[in-house]
C-alpha cells in the first residue's frame, strides 16, 4: 500500500444521474460535498433509480454554485434548478426508511418527468446533519448519511476491477467486457493497492481524513447498466455471483464513513489504518 493514491473523486448532484469527476472534493460527515442531496421519487414517494428506470444513467447533473444544479439530457433543453426553500416538506421512501425532503419547482418535476415519460418529482435534502441516520447495525451514534444507497461514500480500486475484468474475460459472457468502473459509481477510486486488498480494510486514511470501513458493498442490476447508452447486460453480476459472492451478496467495492471532515485531492496517498 505504500504507492496507493487516490485516482479519481466523482460527485453525483441527483441520486442515479450523472455525475462529475472533479480535482478535489470537501468530506462531510454525510458523505461528499454535493454529492446525492437531490433525487427523483414517484408519486408514491418512493426514491426511483436506474434500478427502475436505466435511463437515468443518461441524465447529467453538474452542480452550481450555492447547492442548484443544472440539468441536461437527451431531448431535453438544459434546466437550471435552484436549492428549494424548505417551508414544506415531503415523504421519500429510500429503501423503505422514510426521509423528509424539499420539493424542487414545478419545472424541475416536469423537465424529469419528460425525461422518463413518467410521473415523478425532484427532492432537495435540505439538512442532511439530521434527516437520514445510517443503518443502526453499522452506524456510531450522530452517523447521518445523503440520498446515497447506504453510506456517505463507498471506494472501489483499480486493481479490483482489472482482476474482475480478467475473470468477465474467461466466462461465459467475455464479449461484454471489459467493464469500466462508472459501472460501479463509486465515490473514490484507489490506485496502487493488490487486487481485493480492500477486503481487509478497517480503515483508511486519503490525504488528511480517515474513514472507517462500514462494510462491503453488494451489488446490484445497476451494475449490469452501461452508462453511455442505459441498456443492459449479464455482467458483472454474472461473474460476481461466481467468484465474490458472501452471504447471498455479491460484492465489489466498500463503504466508507468519515471520522472527521476535510478535504481530498486526487494523487492524494492512501494509508490503510488498523
Amino acid at each position: 500500500m505504500g504507492n496507493a493514491r487516490l485516482r479519481s473523486i466523482h460527485v453525483h448532484p441527483v441520486k442515479a444521474f450523472r455525475g462529475v469527476s472533479p480535482r478535489e472534493a470537501v468530506v462531510e460527515p454525510w458523505g461528499l460535498a454535493g454529492d446525492r442531496r437531490w433525487t427523483l421519487i414517484d408519486d408514491g414517494g418512493k426514491v426511483v433509480t436506474q434500478r427502475e428506470q436505466p435511463r437515468l444513467a443518461l441524465a447529467a447533473a453538474e452542480p452550481l454554485p450555492g447547492g442548484g444544479i443544472l440539468l441536461s439530457g437527451p431531448g431535453r433543453e438544459p434546466l437550471e434548478v435552484a436549492v428549494p426553500e424548505p417551508v414544506a416538506t415531503v415523504p421519500a421512501s429510500v429503501f423503505g426508511t422514510k426521509v423528509a425532503a424539499v420539493p424542487a419547482s414545478g419545472a424541475a418535476h416536469a423537465w424529469c418527468s419528460g425525461l422518463l415519460g413518467a410521473g415523478v418529482r425532484l427532492v432537495h435534502m435540505d439538512d442532511p446533519a439530521s434527516r437520514r441516520p445510517l443503518d443502526p447495525d453499522y452506524a456510531r451514534p450522530g452517523e447521518t448519511v445523503s440520498f446515497a444507497d447506504g453510506y456517505p461514500l463507498l471506494v472501489t480500486t483499480v486493481a479490483s476491477l482489472d482482476a474482475l475484468n480478467e475473470l468477465v474475460a474467461r466466462g461465459d459472457h467475455a464479449q461484454e467486457g471489459p467493464l469500466p468502473m462508472n459501472r460501479f459509481r463509486p465515490s473514490v477510486v484507489v490506485e496502487g493497492t493488490e487486487p481485493w486488498a480492500e477486503d481487509g480494510w478497517s480503515g483508511l486514511s486519503i490525504g488528511e481524513v480517515d474513514f472507517r470501513v462500514a462494510k462491503p458493498c453488494a451489488r446490484c442490476v445497476v451494475t449490469t447498466t452501461d452508462q453511455d447508452t442505459a441498456r443492459r447486460g449479464r455482467e458483472p453480476l454474472h461473474t460476481l455471483a461466481r467468484h465474490r459472492k458472501a452471504g447471498g451478496r455479491l460484492l465489489f467495492g466498500q463503504n466508507l464513513v468519515p471520522l472527521a471532515p476535510g478535504t481530498i485531492r486526487v494523487g492524494d496517498p492512501v494509508r490503510v489504518s488498523s
